[in-house]
């Protein structure tokens, strides 16, 4: 599927229709707003294959996963994303015959997602089996300023006379591609319609969230209004109408839905918020929800947006991934956050994977109010309890705390063994999280306001998870998964080690700090938390006393104990037919073998990169990149880093793209479930962190731009403590300048500096 989307900095665009990748472009061009979503199956019938795909954020289906292999510890559901109420229906007859593009293909089809404008637009010719022609428009967007509203402009225009019957509706029988045996995860509560509405509203079948949908039709054709019937049945709700359309006339049909939920109204209200947001809406007006709409991306343009100059590949490609982070999460609500398929796919039920804190969060803290990104660490405290619940079901005590590898509310919702009991590592990350947001943006409130609390969680599960060796005569970690998930159930990996043991001396010290500050708070947490002084003691005992696994003669550090063991061959050996191995070799041959699915001692020199040299990051890097296959969408962007840290230009730029365009190439052929959302955030730090060489330095920012030869030069701004950077980089220099603070001290090459708001600071180019 490569190069199937035309280049275009600002639009992702389809030129032609073909049916075998209709699955494919439904995930390419979805639209979201935070609070729902759509895959961008058409409106009208479609007897092809389709993905139908309406979500609305935080409803879920918690599906009972119990199996004959039960074991003690395993989750007691898979949280389901769910499809929910269709309301861009249509059924277009023409001559009393249905359009349908996949029985007349449709000629000079044209399909646009415009990135700036959060607009889904479309256009094509269509021909009747009987001969009738005409010409169709269609615009789509869900509202980001109204997040519960979404509009529909269907315009026909005929090029001989036919009749035209055209029914709209929304309906509320849908079903999920993966549910079982046909399973039905809705259940009815009621239709209604009125002289001028429609409307439907369902529950789920578990869990009882309540979803209502309402919708109002309005037809025009030349200048008069056409009347519309609203009638309802089970399930569904519809608007019809019939009426001669003469050659060269044009119908536009406005459909504007309200989509509401019991997340956010009282379930006896939820049906009179479903009316007074439509009609809120239709007071406004498509022109008026349209151009708000249009305002509000353009402010998230204004400080998200990557420039790339010279490669129309790179920039549409960045674009994409910061266009779809925007459309996922807009941390308006604390109780959501960041699928790892966003409101683009069913798979990987749940909302909420490490993902977010080990990629997501440096996106939301570069571009956006650090209010964002603190929403997500108060998500993790609010599920402490849960947490630590699920530390306990595993056999651990006194507060030990173990975040779930996937979770919808707190609770873990993942039960291969090899996830749920050994991937481990995800409470590092959040522990990372929280020292990253009061790093980047200074303020340690939170740390006060649920952090501690959180990290001595964390720490708790770490003191119990590593146990002493008396062969060794240190610590170690046995049976855990890294991030590399192509080895499993293995001893001493060096990347969960590593991060183990900096979140024991990172809790230390701001237990220390909040000792020596805030006293009164102390002396509450370590009253609501039963904390015991002579815990730092066994911490300390074990971070002093830590095995990390390395290998002397090559100089690098062991994934884990056994790796050396392996075969030892290169990605490059493999034959491209067998890629990926994943979607080609048996999973006992995946993880007997020396293969790397992603960054796993590379995510901790990422992480950790200032407590290192660099010829041992170089090192790591040129042993471990090349025998990994990049098979997970978080892997690219972090050699990407890497890679520019270390001066490999090339590989750098190659990373970067597939990085970029993993979805847009569909690299992994598998794109037809749904977009990398997560990895998406990825993409950003591989050219903010990697091509900008951003760093926080003793608290100030620090940039080492390099240009790849393929660009002309890149620019971007970043947000840190109350300022704006933009940042531009060419082959003739690097400039700076400083929006919304008077100055600020910075480093750049190395060197410090002090940025003005009225001056742009520049400097030469320096190549590592």
């Amino acid at each position: 599927m490569k190069n199937y989307y035309k280049l275009d900095e600002w639009r992702i665009v389809e030129e032609g229709f073909q049916p075998e990748y209709h699955e494919a472009a439904e995930s390419i061009f979805s639209l979201g707003n935070g609070k729902m979503g759509q895959r961008a199956m058409f409106e009208e019938k479609y007897s092809g294959k389709s993905l139908q795909g309406s979500y609305v954020a935080g409803v879920y289906y918690p599906d009972k996963t119990r199996v004959g292999w039960w074991k003690n510890g395993y989750p007691e559901y898979f949280a389901k994303v769910l499809n929910s109420v269709n309301w861009i229906g249509m059924d277009i007859r023409i001559d009393s015959e249905s359009m349908d593009l996949f029985v007349n293909r449709p000629k000079q089809f044209v399909r646009v997602l415009d990135m700036k404008s959060g607009l889904l637009q479309r256009s094509f010719s269509y021909v009747s089996s009987t001969g009738k022609s005409l010409d169709v428009q269609v615009e789509r967007f869900i509202s980001r300023e109204d997040d519960e509203i979404a509009c529909i402009r269907y315009e026909l225009k005929a090029n001989e006379d036919m009749q035209i019957d055209w029914n709209t509706f929304v309906d509320a029988h849908v079903k999920n591609k993966d549910s079982n045996y046909d399973e039905l995860f809705w259940s009815r509560i009621s239709e209604q319609s009125g002289p001028d509405f429609g409307l439907v509203r369902a529950q789920t079948t578990k869990l009882n969230f309540e979803v209502c949908a309402a919708f109002h039709a309005s037809l025009t054709c030349i200048d008069s209004a056409i009347e519309q019937v609203y009638t309802h049945s089970d399930w569904r709700a519809d608007s019809s109408c019939s009426f001669k359309l003469a050659k060269g006339e044009t119908a536009v049909l406005i459909k504007t839905v309200a989509v509401v939920s019991s997340l956010n109204y009282a379930k006896n209200e939820l049906e009179a918020a479903a009316i007074r947001q439509l009609n809120l809406a239709r007071q406004k007006g498509y022109d008026e929800l349209k151009a708000k709409h249009v305002a509000s991306w353009a402010d998230v343009w204004k400080y998200a947006d990557i420039a790339i100059e010279g490669d129309t590949a790179a920039q549409q490609g960045i674009r994409f991934n910061i266009f779809q982070l925007n459309q996922t999460y807009t941390g308006r609500d604390p109780r959501l956050n960041i699928g790892p398929k966003g409101f683009t796919g069913e798979k990987y039920g749940g909302s909420t994977y490490w993902d977010t804190e080990a990629y997501c969060i440096p996106f939301y803290l570069g571009t956006s109010d650090p209010a964002i990104a603190r929403q997500l660490l108060v998500y993790r405290y609010k599920q402490l309890d849960k947490a630590i619940e699920n530390a306990a079901k595993l056999g651990f005590t006194k507060g030990a705390a173990l975040y779930p590898m996937v979770t919808m509310n707190g609770e873990e919702c993942h039960n291969e063994w090899e996830i749920t009991f050994e991937e481990i590592h995800r409470n590092g990350a959040i522990a990372f999280a929280i020292f990253q947001y009061a790093l980047y943006t200074g303020d340690k409130s939170y740390l006060s306001e649920g952090g501690a609390e959180v990290l001595l969680g964390i720490s708790r599960f770490w003191s119990q998870r590593v146990h002493w060796s008396e062969r060794k005569k240190q610590f170690v970690m046995h049976g855990v998964t890294g991030p590399n998930e192509y080895e499993n159930n293995v001893n001493n990996n060096w990347y969960t080690n590593y991060i183990a043991m900096w979140c024991l001396k990172y809790t230390a010290e701001v237990i220390g700090e909040l000792k020596a500050d805030k006293p009164d708070y102390y002396s509450a947490f370590a009253a609501k938390t039963n904390f015991q002084e002579s815990e730092l003691a066994d911490w300390k005992q074990r971070w002093e006393n830590m095995f990390y696994p390395s290998d002397e003669e090559l100089g690098i550090f062991l994934q884990q104990e056994g790796y050396l063991d392996k075969e030892q061959r290169m990605a490059t050996d493999l034959d491209p037919a067998e890629r990926p191995i994943n979607q080609h070799w048996s999973w006992d041959r995946i993880l007997r073998s020396c293969f790397i699915k992603q960054a796993d001692v590379l995510q901790g020199l990422f992480l950790f990169e200032d407590h290192f040299d660099k010829e041992t990051l170089r090192r790591n890097f040129d042993f471990y990149e090349p025998r990994t296959v990049h098979e997970s969408s978080l892997s690219p962007c972090i050699h990407v880093v890497q890679a520019a840290k270390l001066g490999y230009e090339q590989k750098a730029y190659e990373l970067y793209l597939r990085t970029s365009r993993l979805d847009l190439d569909d690299y992994n052929k598998e794109v037809h479930e749904g977009l990398h959302i997560t990895s998406m955030a990825g993409t950003w730090m591989a050219v903010v962190m990697g091509f900008g060489g951003l760093r926080i330095e003793k608290d100030l920012l620090s940039f080492a731009p390099m240009v790849p030869s393929k660009w002309k030069g890149f620019s971007f701004r970043v947000h840190y403590r109350g300022a704006n950077i933009l940042v531009r980089a060419t082959e003739q220099g690097v400039s700076l300048s400083l929006e919304d603070k008077p100055q600020l001290r910075c480093k750049v090459y190395g060197k410090e500096v002090t940025l003005h708001q009225s001056q742009v600071f520049t400097t030469a180019l320096q190549h590592a």
